[in-house]
């Protein structure tokens, strides 16, 4: 990497910014960012960046209204500061699931979401798995979705002993092209949760539509947030044959009692990235296997300053 990158952060994921340089063999740029007491938003920075390439790492997760003001303070600094060009690394974007009017008088808050990181000075958005594909056409800047897939790949395919026939779930009919895209590089079967959600965050599973039986299946999917979709789908796998389940995800949003559910669920192993920071309780568990996506982000951003194919990472 030359002189003429910086790479920032806010608060919401310092240590895979951190990580991040460290793969790159970079310093982390110098800006303060802080509350005042009333809860507004304060941004420093401690260094020059006229001219500069710059990325600023920040996952728009809980406190999520807190992060993404963060995010765009630090991207409204850097515009006004004069860097030449502002790349807004998000490797979990928030309000992703708003992507769409689900029913009358309701946002699109994926959409504004978009608007508002633009308005704010970012030149283009790195991001990691988003929630739906369509999100990337709400910007009218480039956008660079990287897939976790292989990274999780790698960490399921140590849990899972050689010639055990394995069966890949996905948890609903929007993520079958997710799970079908596993399934192939496990050399896997494909199977489906037909199930129907009553009202938000409340997932009932009715039955899973593949064959299960006797084999390892695994669970694969871009977020968890409380964990109920994931759970009944490991038990109506289980009720249908399988002889363990185990699940691969993204994002760990984790919130309420998700630590708690998956703990008490049938789930053998939950792998997740690092793009969120673990809460501590899912941190000392052993129902975890926690890999980190830093060298995946580290090699786009490299991509990225050196003008070069970013989406050949996935070929």
């Amino acid at each position: 990497m030359t002189r003429t990158v910086k790479i920032f952060t806010g608060n919401a994921n310092a240590r895979m910014a951190q990580a991040i340089c460290d793969y790159l063999d970079v310093e982390l740029g110098q800006a303060e960012v802080k509350h005042f007491s009333d809860g507004e938003t304060s941004v420093e920075l401690g260094e020059n960046v006229r001219g500069m390439d710059v990325f600023v790492i920040q996952s728009t997760c809980a406190p999520a209204n807190t992060n993404i003001m963060e995010l765009l303070i630090l991207l409204d600094t850097l515009r006004r500061a004069s860097a030449k060009r502002i790349t807004a690394v998000i490797p979990y974007y928030g309000y992703g699931r708003q992507d769409r009017k689900v029913k009358p008088r309701s946002p699109i808050t994926a959409k504004l979401m978009a608007d508002l990181i633009t308005t704010a000075g970012a030149s283009r958005v790195l991001c990691l798995d988003l929630h739906a594909g369509q999100i990337q056409g709400f910007f009218n800047i480039p956008v660079d979705n990287l897939f976790a897939m292989p990274v999780l790949l790698d960490e399921v395919r140590k849990l899972i002993p050689i010639g055990e026939p394995v069966t890949v779930i996905s948890p609903d009919a929007g993520g079958v092209e997710r799970a079908r895209a596993f399934a192939k590089r496990l050399n896997a079967e494909l199977a489906i949760a037909d199930k129907r959600r009553e009202k938000p965050n409340v997932a009932e599973v009715m039955r899973i539509v593949g064959d299960v039986k006797d084999r390892t299946a695994v669970i694969v999917d871009d977020i968890v947030d409380t964990a109920g979709s994931l759970t009944k789908t490991a038990r109506a796998v289980m009720e249908g044959g399988a002889t363990r389940v185990m699940a691969a995800i993204s994002h760990p949003v984790l919130s309420g009692q998700a630590v708690k559910e998956i703990e008490e669920s049938l789930l053998d192993k939950v792998v997740i990235t690092d793009t969120i920071p673990l809460r501590p309780e899912a941190e000392t568990s052993e129902r975890f296997a926690v890999t980190t996506v830093s060298p995946l982000l580290g090699e786009a951003i490299r991509r990225i300053h050196n003008e070069e194919s970013v989406s050949s990472l996935f070929v």
